[in-house]
């Protein structure tokens, strides 16, 4: 009886920190998307329209457009490693990251942000500048 108790005792304090484990949320997953040079992720946090500025050259697109573009970018530059050097915003409201990239093809500065939509937070802008 006391082995059982003991068990159970385990594994209640073990589900009560699993409980508090920390959630990703979107700028986690844009992190995460960005690191793996997966644009089929990266795309699912993308807003209607979204703004690509590719080594000095700014243009909209909608998300069907923005996945294309990324998936091109990705397919040319292979990622070898994405860290974040800076993450700000508002507690709650928009969020932004800027982060160096190196892949294949060169290396990168990136940033990105995100904005807040019908409860949703949504990336609305994704620049790549060369280092």
């Amino acid at each position: 009886m006391k082995k059982l108790l003991f068990v159970l005792g385990i594994l209640a304090v073990c589900g009560m920190f699993a409980a508090f484990r920390p959630v990703a949320g979107p700028f986690e997953d844009v992190v995460s998307a960005l690191k793996q040079g997966d644009a089929g992720t990266l795309s699912k946090h993308l807003d209607n329209t979204v703004e690509i500025n590719m080594t000095g050259k700014s243009h909209s697109y909608s998300r069907a457009q923005a996945e294309i573009i990324l998936k091109d970018f990705f397919g040319k530059n292979a990622v070898k490693s994405f860290d974040v050097i800076h993450r700000g915003g508002q507690e709650g409201g928009s969020q932004f990251g800027v982060g160096s990239m190196v892949t294949s093809g060169g290396n990168y500065r990136i940033s990105f942000f995100l904005q807040k939509k019908s409860g949703v937070f949504v990336l609305n802008e994704l620049r790549f500048e060369n280092k």
